[in-house]
This record gives C-alpha cells, sequence and structure tokens, in this order.
C-alpha cells in the first residue's frame, strides 16, 4: 500500500473513534430520558480506553512485542535490534521478570516505535500468564513470536492463543548460529505437523513471516599464531545476524503501518463499543421490557378492535417501527431512520413464521372479521365468531411485537459499530483495500466481520 492509502486508512480509523467517543459520550443523556449516574460509571472505562486509542493514533506510536518461552532469546533479539544491550541477558532462565517497554528510536519522524519484552510465557502461571499475555498482546500492534530449535507443542499452543487477538504475527527463529542446517521451510513444514497433532485445522502463518536470526550468537574459538611462534588461543563474539528481522519490520512499517496502528485501534473500539453496548443493555433491561410489552398492548388492540385487514398490517408495521426507535433511543444506542428500515427487513427473516403468521391473518382473520362485523346488525349470533377472530388477531400481533422487541435488543447489541464510520465498516472498507502481499491481507479471514 503506498503512502497516502495509509493516511487515509489512518483518518478513517481516527474519525471512527471519535464518532464513537462522541455518541457515546454524550447519550448518557440522551432524548427525554434523564442523566444515569450510575450508567454513566458503567461505561466510563470504556470511553476512557477510547480516548487514549485516539491519543495513541495521534502520537503514531507503534508497539511491537515478543513473545516466547524461556531462554529464547527475546531479550537479546530486542536488544539486537536497538543495536545496543539495554536488557539483561543471561543463562539462567527467567532473567525478564515483567513486561518492559523500550523505546526504538528510528531515523524517521512519521512513526514512533516502542518495543515490549515479556517474561517466558512457560515460567508464569495459569490464569497469570495468559492474562499478561492477553493484556500485552492486545496493545500490540505486530507481534514477534521467538522460537529457537525445535518448535515444542506448548509452543505452537501459546501461538495459537496469540493469534485469537487478531494481531499479525512474525515467527523469530533465533540462534541460527547453533541450528544451521534448519530453514523457513522446515520450521513452516514443523507447524503443520504440529497443527495437525493438535487438531488445528487453520495454519497460523505463511513462509513469509518466518524470519531467521542469531541475536547473540554463541563465541566461537580462535586460535592466533605469532610471529615468534607463540600461539594464543582467544575466544570472539561474532556480530547479531538481525538484519533479517530489521528490513522485514521496515517492510511492513513502510507498506502498512498506518494501516496496521488503524486496524488496531478499530478492532479496540468495536470490542470497546459491543461492551458499552452489553452494559447499556443490562442496565435498561427492565425498563426495555416494560416499553416492549406496552408497545405489544397497544398493537394489540389496535388490531383486535381495527375490522379492516389491510389497515391491520399497516398499522402493524407502523407500530413495530416505532418499537424499534423507542428501543435505540432507550438505550442510546446508534440507529438512523435508514438503519431502522435495514433493521425491518432482517426482522422479516429472524421473526419468521410467526411474523408471516401475523400478516397473514391480518388479510385473512381480518377480513373475516370485516364480514362479521356487516352482520352483526342482522343476526348478532356471529358477535362470538368475530370476537374470537378478534381476540386471535390481537394475541398473535402482540407476541409477534414482543418477539421483534426482542430481535431488535440484539441488533443494536451486536451491529452498534456498524453504520456509517462505525468500526466494524471501517475495518471492512480497509481490509477490502489491502494488497495481497501484506499481513492485513491475511489477517481478513481471522478478524470477524459478522455483527
Amino acid at each position: 500500500m503506498d503512502s497516502q492509502q495509509q493516511e487515509r486508512h489512518f483518518s478513517l480509523a481516527r474519525a471512527s473513534l471519535q464518532q464513537a467517543l462522541a455518541w457515546y459520550g454524550n447519550t448518557r443523556r440522551h432524548w427525554h430520558y434523564p442523566p444515569d449516574p450510575e450508567l454513566k460509571a458503567a461505561v466510563h472505562p470504556e470511553l476512557h480506553k477510547l480516548q487514549q486509542a485516539i491519543a495513541k493514533l495521534d502520537s503514531q506510536l507503534l508497539r511491537i512485542s515478543t513473545f516466547g518461552l524461556v531462554s529464547r532469546g527475546k531479550s537479546a533479539v530486542i536488544n539486537a535490534l536497538l543495536g545496543n544491550k539495554i536488557l539483561e541477558t543471561g543463562p539462567l532462565h527467567g532473567v525478564t521478570q515483567y513486561p518492559r517497554t523500550i523505546r526504538w528510536d528510528l531515523p524517521t519522524d512519521k512513526l514512533k516505535i516502542d518495543l515490549i519484552d515479556t517474561p517466558g510465557l512457560d515460567e508464569i502461571e495459569g490464569e497469570m500468564r495468559s492474562k499478561m499475555a492477553a493484556d500485552v498482546a492486545a496493545e500490540s500492534d505486530l507481534i514477534l513470536f521467538i522460537v529457537a530449535g525445535d518448535i515444542t507443542r506448548t509452543e505452537y499452543e501459546a501461538l495459537h492463543e496469540l493469534r485469537q487477538q487478531q494481531k499479525p504475527i512474525l515467527v523469530v527463529f533465533n540462534k541460527i548460529d547453533l541450528y544451521p542446517d534448519c530453514d523457513r521451510q522446515a520450521i513452516f513444514q514443523q507447524l503443520q505437523q504440529l497443527g495437525r497433532e493438535t487438531n488445528d485445522t487453520t495454519l497460523p502463518l505463511t513462509t513469509d513471516e518466518i524470519v531467521m536470526v542469531a541475536a547473540e550468537p554463541q563465541a566461537i574459538a580462535l586460535r592466533i599464531e605469532h610471529p615468534d611462534g607463540s600461539i594464543e588461543e582467544t575466544w570472539e563474539t561474532p556480530d547479531a545476524q538481525i538484519d533479517p528481522l530489521r528490513e522485514k519490520i521496515f517492510q511492513i512499517l513502510s507498506q502498512e503501518g498506518k494501516s496496521l496502528m488503524a486496524i488496531h485501534a478499530l478492532v479496540q473500539a468495536r470490542h470497546l463499543q459491543q461492551t458499552i453496548a452489553d452494559k447499556t443493555l443490562d442496565h435498561r433491561q427492565q425498563e426495555a421490557e416494560d416499553l416492549i410489552w406496552t408497545y405489544a398492548k397497544y398493537k394489540a388492540t389496535a388490531i383486535a378492535l381495527n375490522p379492516i385487514g389491510v389497515i391491520d398490517v399497516f398499522a402493524g408495521t407502523f407500530t413495530d417501527l416505532a418499537l424499534i426507535r423507542a428501543l435505540a433511543r432507550l438505550y442510546g444506542l446508534p440507529m438512523t431512520s435508514h438503519e431502522a428500515t435495514k433493521l425491518w427487513r432482517n426482522i422479516l427473516m429472524s421473526a419468521g413464521i410467526l411474523f408471516a403468521m401475523e400478516l397473514g391473518s391480518g388479510f385473512f382473520v381480518g377480513l373475516g372479521r370485516t364480514a362479521g362485523l356487516g352482520a352483526i346488525t342482522l343476526n348478532p349470533s356471529v358477535i362470538g365468531v368475530y370476537g374470537t377472530a378478534a381476540l386471535a388477531q390481537g394475541g398473535i400481533a402482540a407476541y409477534g411485537c414482543y418477539i421483534i422487541g426482542k430481535v431488535t435488543k440484539t441488533y443494536l447489541q451486536q451491529g452498534c459499530s456498524w453504520g456509517n464510520l462505525g468500526a466494524s465498516t471501517t475495518i471492512r472498507e480497509i481490509l477490502k483495500q489491502c494488497d495481497h502481499r501484506t499481513l492485513l491481507y491475511r489477517l481478513q479471514s481471522e478478524i470477524s466481520l459478522t455483527p
């Protein structure tokens, strides 16, 4: 992707986040509903994270994190990239005890890079390990998974778990000076084999995402013969073989750096919007139930009393659309008139047979009631038939309205990030424009775009 396209992706992401913050930040007091301090407090963490995501975009800060098991050389890889031994390394396990962030100063003012070092995934117990990995990965734009030697099943499972964060990953095979016969294809085949053994049908990466380095090569013995015939033995440490990884990172930054940041911010915003919607629906649950039943009663009464079937259908449709808008206003979730129309099409499918019965009864049972009404003055005995038809019609209408209310709640909850400049909509638009050579292109199948 060229720089102009990346800038456009970056601008789209920022506009989407600004819109989300403006909407959800202002709708804690919406329509004619009074401010709700409890709801405002409940969604404050998500609104704060949205503000942080915007600030991160404004600072143009890209985070690269390293993961791997103990003694795979995570700290050494970062030191080699920096060209300076800043992080402590050593032969003992577990030198890195907690995540550390170091700024990588590059000769460019376009992006700022933070490198994040993490403890070995196999030296932190259970839930603490999973939470640490998830927290760091969630804040990362690119993940370096460091391996060395034969890849174990534990490593493969950790790699698969990190992949669930929907972030681009490079597998960095370190210590190639100790494994000279290993190449990218062999590593790829090993990953394939581990995938079959663990019944994982989705290969986590391609050979293009495997990089070979020697971040901290082993010292080699040298034998020096002096002119006087004396022999001296010494040790020399070769330079780090880190250029393949550095060049790969620079290539990624050049081709899709800002687009990666944009997608990361949007994925985070989508999750935050979903959380806000979930909390809002939980908080307004009783009010929503009362609202749905109120509209259901209005609809049932109107249809039961009205003798003209065609009017039943139009009146029922109007009531259902009014309910949709009323629920959207109650929750304070995005719902324009255009989206209400799209929701109506979804409702026709979601309500299924029940809604079809309501429409059918509107034409046929209602027409029967019309004929019955005309005959009341001549034959009062039809009142019972008329009343039974009216009650049946009203009951179906009320229950259909209730189902529509439930479907609306689900749509509002799951579709909160769609619409113009919605996070999900913007993610889909950016991914469609990605070049097939980019990491983002290969992430398309992993980022779920279904609301």
